[in-house]
This record gives C-alpha cells, structure tokens and sequence, in this order.
C-alpha cells in the first residue's frame, strides 16, 4: 500500500447539514460523541496501511485544518508518510473547487510529484469501515483501470445514489446512472432483489485517472463531479469494475451510511446506542481514532430517591459531560455537556458544550454546540411550537436547535 496515494475530499458545504455546518466544514461535525465525522475514513487509511494522504478542503475548513494538525499527528516524514491539508489554490485555474473532480484536477501535480501506481479517491462525509487492501487487490486481480465500490440498497433508496449495472460473469460496470430519477434502477448482479450503489470510493490507475480528469476538464458541459461525469464517461470506455463492500464487522452486516441529511445523520448516530450496534465503537481490532478533549471524566451527581437523580441509560457520554440530578436515556451527549436538575433527555443528540437547564424536557432532537436551554424548556414535543421558537424539525419530525 505505499505505492497508493489516497484523496480525501472533505470540502463539501454540508448545505442539507444546517444549521450544524453554518461554522464548520461537514466532515468537522461530531458524530458518536468524541469524535468528527472524518474520524471514520482516516482511521479506515491507518487501519488499511495509507499513509500518504491528501485532504482537500474549502468550505469554512478552520475547525477541521485545526482537528487534523492536533489529532491526526501520526506520520513520520522519515518514512515518507504525511497528511497534508490542500485548499483551492487556484494553480491550474482561476476558480475555486468546482466539484469533487475538479477538486482533484487542481491538484494533479501535486499527485505527479508523488508518483504513485494507484490514487484512491474517498469522501470524509460517510460512516463505515474498509479494508482497503482488500479492494486493492480485487482491482490488480481484474486488470481494471478504475474500480468502484459498491453496496446493495433497495430499490427505493437507489435514486439517492448513483447506480450501477454490472456484469455478472467479468464485474466489470456496463452502466452507470447518478441519481435516476425514473424509479426503475437496475438491478444488482450480487442480489436480484436490491440495487448496487457506488460508496463514492474510486481507486484508480494514476494514469487513467489523470486522463479522465484532463477530459472531463476540457468538457465545457461538465459539472466536474466524479458521479456525474467522470465515473460514467469511464464505463463507456470499459475498464471499470465494481467492488462488491466487505465489511470488518463481526455481526457480518454492511454497515455504511451517508450522513449527509439531517435525519441520516440522527439515525446513525442512534443506531450506535442500541445494546448490539450494527456499526461497533468498540472492536478493538479496528481502532477509531480522533483528537481527544483535555477533559474530566463524565459525572453524575445527586441520588435522592423520588426527588431527583443524576443517571443516563442506554447513552453514549463523552469527556467531560455532568448529569446533574437529571435524566438522560438513549443519547449521545458530546463533551462538556451538562444536564441539570429534573431535567429529561431521551433519543437525542447533544452536541458539545450545551447546557440544558434545570426541568427541561427534550425529546427526538439534535442540540448544536455553545446551545443554552433556559429552565423550562420543552424541545421535541410540539412542531409547530418548536417551529415559532426558531428551531427546525426535519421531515422524520426530529428538531434541530440551532447554536449561538
């Protein structure tokens, strides 16, 4: 894997994330409590053996540049590993990142300069965890020029995703539509009954992919997107086979998500505090690295029976985090949170810093950092009410409180 040099892209605005990216890049925001959705494809690159990485960023990057420089410090220049943080530099052109493909245009000398045999393009936006190598060797083994990874999902779920049709005896993608909007997306080769969609994982000779990317930047009608554009105008050409995901899970379920909505987002952060999560924080065979806080162990203070009690149940709490005589079931509580008196938490998402004051009520919502609740406060109980105070509920009814 030295010969492999991996592009992260983590510049996208998050836009369908508000208000929780209105100050940070998408791939900065926490997730699981401790740690940045980011978190799970670098440690993915670790535990794979990458370490040459590229992190392309743009969007209010601040927090994330500052997360990798503190929490990323792990490769040693000696040994020729590095993860080096790439704004829009306009080098090639005047514009900033036009799209993921573009992203990666801008920065072919920096990808020559390394000369690597294979780029592998993946996204800081998704949750999930992969053996790389694994993919590596299926690509060598097919003799392909491009290999995609790919999951199966039903039907109904396909049109998010870009979808492809696969050859059942080479593996090779005969087609390729992004986001088909006419309810009929093929089939999968692996499971009649499901769909294949691309993960947004692409490994790459580094010669065909420099070529596509000359090509697809010479296309004046391009959006300059890897799905769009430059994976389909790839099969066409033949060359490209699908990578059917293997995932390091102990359960043998697939896990990924994209988190990129805001009920995507809640859900896979609750589906970590099930009794047996799909997705497990703690397999110590395939470690989950961040920055940590400098922080205190959580606390829970006041025991009186019938009067008040400091307890959570069912709950992920971070560093830092005080239960103050209140209750807290099946949530995540980031670090530095605080949960005063008589207060209830249930199914909720706490992000760090927030402070809920004493004999609030909270219910199926996602509190951003800094947020203050005044004593009193109800949050998850009454849409329209949630909605007159300022606070925005998705179309799977949770309410965002937005931060300061």
């Amino acid at each position: 894997m030295r010969n492999v040099l991996v592009i992260l892209l983590a510049g996208g605005a998050g836009e369908r994330l508000a208000p929780l990216t209105k100050r940070l890049a998408k791939p900065a925001v926490r997730f699981g409590g401790i740690y940045r959705i980011i978190d799970f494809t670098l440690s993915n690159c670790i535990n794979s053996g990458l370490r040459r990485i590229f992190c392309l960023t743009q969007y209010k990057s601040l927090e994330l540049t500052r997360h990798l420089r503190e929490g990323w410090d792990l490769f040693s220049g000696e040994l020729g590993e590095f993860i080096e943080v790439i704004p829009p530099m306009k080098r090639i052109h005047s514009d900033w990142y036009l799209g993921t493909a573009d992203a990666v245009y801008q920065n072919i000398e920096s990808i020559e300069a390394e000369r690597p045999s294979h780029v592998l393009v993946v996204a800081g936006d998704h949750i999930y965890r992969m053996d790389y190598r694994e993919m590596l060797d299926w690509h060598l083994a097919c003799r392909a020029s491009a290999t995609i990874a790919t999951i199966q999902v039903a039907p109904e779920q396909a049109g998010h995703f870009g979808v492809a049709e696969i050859d059942p005896e080479t593996y090779r993608i005969r087609g390729f539509e992004e986001k088909p909007l006419h309810g009929t997306p093929v089939r999968s080769t692996f499971d009649p009954a499901m769909c294949s969609i691309s993960m947004g994982i692409y490994l790459f000779e580094t010669k065909a992919l420099i070529a596509a990317l000359q090509a697809d930047a010479e296309d004046g009608g391009s959006s300059h997107d890897f799905g769009r554009d430059v994976i389909p105008r790839l099969v066409g050409g033949g060359g490209v086979v699908a990578y059917d995901f293997n995932e390091i899970n102990e359960k043998g379920v697939r896990y990924w998500r994209d988190v990129g909505t805001l009920d995507a987002y809640y859900e896979a952060n609750m589906d970590l505090v099930s009794v047996w999560p799909d997705f497990n924080l703690y397999d110590q065979s395939w470690p989950l690295r961040t920055r940590m806080p400098q922080a205190p162990p959580a606390k829970f203070v006041f025991a009186q029976e019938g009067k008040r009690m400091g307890v959570a149940t069912d709950s992920i709490v971070s560093p830092g985090v005080i239960v103050s005589g209140g209750r807290v079931n099946r949530s995540l509580l980031s670090p530095g949170c605080r949960v005063n008196s008589y207060s209830d938490i249930d199914c909720s998402i706490l992000l760090e810093g927030v402070n809920i004051g004493r004999y609030c009520r909270v219910r199926r919502a996602i509190i951003d950092s800094g947020v203050t609740l005044p004593e009193g406060s109800e949050v998850g109980f009454d849409r329209e009410r949630d909605v007159a105070a300022g606070y925005h509920v998705t179309e799977g009814g949770v309410t965002v409180v937005p931060g300061p």
